[in-house]
């Protein structure tokens, strides 16, 4: 199958050092010319994100913020981003490919006074600081932190007819035996060669994929099977949105029955507030829910010691999903989410086998798709 969509191009290796470069370009000039430098920082909050109805996705908004070296309570953040774009640049000029946790080390000293004299303060106390730094280069430079040749502790995973070019070499992921294909940090330096399949199967739990990818699901409903193992993370959700826009392929998610399952399966499909500025690159709009639903519990008459009582923090977070717009504009999910309010009821997907090991692979699954029985 060849790519419908144009997609959203990863930029090529002379354009991410001429961006990163660009940023710090404006800092020199501003000193050059006498004036008080300063970042100008798009706001990554909740306040400043917006709810595209029309494109179906969390997407950044126009809010900025001002970071002056001038100002007490910017400069640290002001020396922190300037010391984080020395480090990213630096690597990239040696074609080097830092880990997120290398570049918290080897920021990470005590600042010293002009005198050498080692003051009470850190560059960074913890990742969480020199992590969010690299977010705020993100957002003010557009680009994928994999695209600046970060790595970070990808976890994805993904079987099916679909070849791929990495490094020159083309590997087919249909003869991976047992095994499965572990997706790379940049996804966008991946070349899909090409794709046999009807539609996308993206699976919440490592445990659930391994037994389908064993039973050969893909194989015989013609389907790529990806994973994220739980909340996936950026690489797993990129590779979903390339096998979307790219080659049209529909996408269905399968999680657990509870809140944060539904939390995962919005994540895939609009996106998150913390990678709202990344929405375009990472959600996938038309992402089906295939469940498995509250309503499923009647409907596929889940044996009652499979069935678990909801936690307070489990009903907690749905009330807050039902705050979200891109559940409370759907009717079907409002009907879900009360309904799992109302009983304090949730299943895990394994709850399926009460009906036999095979029943989720025979039956739930290709039923649901057959039958166009998914939540949108």
């Amino acid at each position: 199958m060849s790519s419908k969509r144009g997609g959203v191009q990863a930029p090529p290796e002379e354009e991410v050092v001429k961006r990163l470069e660009s940023l710090g370009k404006q800092i020199a000039e501003q000193i050059m010319r006498g004036e008080p430098p300063y970042l100008e920082i798009p706001v990554r909050t909740l306040a400043n994100t917006i709810w595209d109805r029309k494109r179906k996705m969390l997407l950044l908004g126009p809010k900025t913020a001002r970071r002056e070296f001038f100002d007490v309570g910017e400069s640290k953040r002001f020396m922190q981003t300037v010391l984080m774009l020395k480090l990213i640049l630096e690597a990239r000029r040696q074609g080097a490919h830092p880990t997120i946790r290398d570049l918290y080390y080897r920021g990470k000293h005590t600042l010293t006074d002009k005198y050498g004299k080692q003051l009470n303060e850190n560059t960074w106390d913890d990742q969480r600081e020199s992590n969010a730094v690299i977010q705020d280069i993100e957002v003010a430079t557009g680009l994928l932190r994999e695209h600046m040749g970060l790595m970070h502790d990808a976890k994805g995973r993904i079987v099916g007819q679909m070849m791929i070019r990495s490094k020159g070499d083309i590997i087919d992921l249909s003869r991976l035996g047992s095994g499965a294909y572990a997706i790379p940090s940049n996804v966008d330096s991946l070349e899909i060669l090409e794709v046999k399949a009807d539609y996308v199967l993206v699976v919440e739990k490592g445990a659930i994929f391994e037994q389908l990818n064993e039973d050969e699901f893909w194989r015989k409903n013609n389907c790529i099977l990806i994973t994220g193992k739980g909340q996936p993370d950026r690489s797993t959700r990129r590779m979903v949105r390339r096998l979307w826009e790219e080659f049209d392929l529909p996408v269905y998610v399968l999680t657990d029955g509870d809140s944060y399952g539904f939390y995962i399966y919005s994540v895939y499909r609009s996106g998150s507030i913390t990678l709202s500025y990344e929405s375009e690159r990472l959600a996938t709009p038309e992402a089906r829910f295939l469940g498995v639903a509250i309503t499923d519990i009647e409907k596929y008459k889940i044996p009652k010691n499979f069935i678990i009582k909801a936690t307070e923090r489990d009903i907690k977070r749905a009330k807050e999903l039902l705050n979200y717009p891109w559940f409370k504009e759907s009717k079907r999910w409002l009907e879900e989410l009360n309904l799992f309010i109302e009983r304090g009821q949730k299943v895990e997907i394994e709850a399926l086998s009460g009906h036999g090991f095979r029943f989720l692979s025979d039956t739930y699954l290709p039923e649901k798709i057959n039958k166009e029985e998914w939540i949108i």
